[in-house]
């Protein structure tokens, strides 16, 4: 069980991978939000997923609830990891016969210095509930250490047809992750709280040396519906470059896919940037607050990731545009396959 933001989701990833090859068969995901099913149907080793709605509404006024519990009682008690925090939706388990000798909970494996979250979560799932007498054995980690994601037949096919609509189906492109969850909370986004903000002029600053390094990729700003107005305002700043705000027009499958058609990402550390690293796309991420160390994104394929953080950390908005370019101007860009014609 793991109801998490979008980011959170994809680092579950390498833990899914690893139960399934321990023990032979499907896991089966108890979760919430709109991007869990879209996102991780149909990946390697992902079983049946049960989606909640809300883990905090009284269990009477629950629809959602009682659906999962009646669900999780015709599967039967087994192995279960409870990966959520705080205890938050564990009385569900318990409502659906899973008692406790079943369960290992991540509250009771606690973070290890600057342990990165993944590795937190896969000691976690070393430890097997006491009601199972005769585990599986361990498996070589080595390979299972990092995010992937795999990206299905039909959301290529769909974003062949995005792209040449688009007209960017023979051209190169740089992708920009300005929004995220935090950024587009009700409010203004320069509020003090907002500590994933970065100064519109700076994102527009980023995206001229982006083509000023790469003058015949496009640019695509990256975002989900809510994100579009703030794409905008970076876009206006921008008038002469080739730049396509696509917040409206990225479902999950198609920016999966986009991720890994693309050359290279410059993001806020938010959800997307881990689905980069997932299918192996260099990328620059803003780091505010949050370790790297404990949250960078990190795929299985190795691909290179440079984290850039305000000295001392803190608001993103100390962190100078200059280094951010200075960063970019050192990565590696993947090298650009067309899209076949359609």
């Amino acid at each position: 069980m793991r109801c998490g933001a979008f980011g959170d989701m994809v680092l579950m990833t390498p833990i899914i991978r690893e139960l399934a090859a321990r023990f032979g068969s499907p896991v089966d995901l108890v979760s919430s939000g709109s991007w869990t099913r879209p996102l991780l149907a149909g990946q390697p080793g992902v079983g049946d997923i049960h989606m909640l709605v809300s883990r905090r509404r009284p269990y009477l006024l629950s629809p959602d609830q009682w659906s999962v519990v009646r669900a999780l009682r015709e599967r039967g008690p087994g192995p279960t990891w409870f990966l959520d925090t705080e205890g938050i939706g564990r009385k569900i388990l318990t409502r659906a016969g899973i008692s406790a000798e079943w369960i290992v909970e991540a509250d009771d494996h606690p973070r290890r210095g600057d342990e990165h979250l993944i590795d937190r979560l896969l000691r976690t799932i070393d430890t097997m509930p006491a009601a199972l007498t005769t585990p599986p054995p361990p498996l070589e980690r080595l390979a299972l250490s990092g995010t992937a994601l795999e990206v299905p037949a039909h959301a290529r096919q769909d974003l062949a047809q995005w792209l040449t609509l688009r007209g960017l189906a023979r051209r190169p492109l740089l992708l920009l992750q300005a929004g995220n969850k935090r950024t587009m909370r009700r409010g203004a986004r320069q509020r003090t709280s907002n500590t994933k903000y970065w100064p519109e002029a700076h994102w527009a600053q980023v995206l001229r040396a982006m083509h000023a390094r790469c003058p015949d990729h496009g640019l695509v700003l990256l975002g989900v519906p809510a994100e579009h107005d703030m794409n905008e305002a970076i876009r206006r700043l921008t008038p002469d470059l080739p730049v396509l705000n696509a917040a409206h027009e990225l479902p999950i499958g198609r920016l999966i896919a986009l991720l890994n058609h693309a050359s290279a990402l410059v993001s806020v550390d938010t959800g997307p940037a881990h689905a980069a690293a997932a299918v192996g796309l260099p990328m620059v991420v803003l780091f505010a607050v949050a370790d790297p160390n404990l949250y960078r994104p990190r795929g299985a394929a190795d691909a290179p990731v440079i984290c850039v953080r305000p000295d001392p950390p803190g608001p993103l908005e100390g962190l100078a545009p200059e280094q951010v370019v200075t960063a970019f101007s050192q990565l590696v860009l993947r090298p650009f396959a067309s899209i076949p014609p359609l």
